[in-house]
This record gives structure tokens, sequence and C-alpha cells, in this order.
């Protein structure tokens, strides 16, 4: 089928991923990082003053519920369980570490 991103290849061109990849790497170089970080802020201002603050809860209710689920979907419901231990193991493992130093400090000053 003409226009493939195969056959733009063949034929010396490019995808409109590849093309767009380019053209930021070269905004990058001429005008720096600093130049996306403004534009992103006043992308959200505008998006704040259109939308309004409920907006932005909405979204991430949204995408909340969204990632969690496909979370779930992806590892399972046991998932949740064994990252907890995990969590929990390396919050004791702290906590001793802790009194451990603790003790050594107070056996150093007396």
């Amino acid at each position: 089928m003409p226009g493939t991103t195969e056959q733009n290849r063949r034929n010396g061109g490019m995808s409109v991923r590849e093309a767009g990849q380019k053209g930021g790497e070269t905004v990058k170089h001429k005008y720096g990082a600093q130049f996306y970080e403004e534009i992103g802020r006043k992308g959200g201002l505008a998006t704040k003053q259109a939308h309004g603050h409920e907006f932005y809860e909405q979204i991430g209710k949204k995408g909340g519920k969204k990632g969690g689920e496909a979370t779930r979907d992806r590892y399972g419901p046991n998932f949740y369980e064994r990252i907890g231990q995990k969590g929990g193991q390396r919050v004791k493992q702290l906590i001793e570490e802790g009194k451990r130093a603790a003790n050594a400090e107070k056996k150093r000053a007396s």
C-alpha cells in the first residue's frame, strides 16, 4: 500500500514518528530543554484557566483508576500482596538499622 512506513523507508523517506522525533531533537538543540518546560507550563496554565481545578481532579481519578486496573490486569491481584510484603519487610529492616545506629551512637557518646 502506498505511503506505508516500510515503503517510505525504502524510498529514503521516514515515518511520521521519525520525522516528529527528528524535529523535536532539532528544536531541543536550537532552543534548549527549558523551551519545552516553558511551553508545558504555559499549556498547563491555559488548561487550568479553561477547565478549572476540578478538571485536574477528574482526570487524576480517571487515570488512577485506569492505571490501577491496568496494573491489576497485568500482574494479577496477588501482586499487591507481594509488593506490600516487600515494602513491609523493607520498613522493618530500616527500623532495625536505625535502632542499631542509635545504639552505636549512644555507646560512642558514653
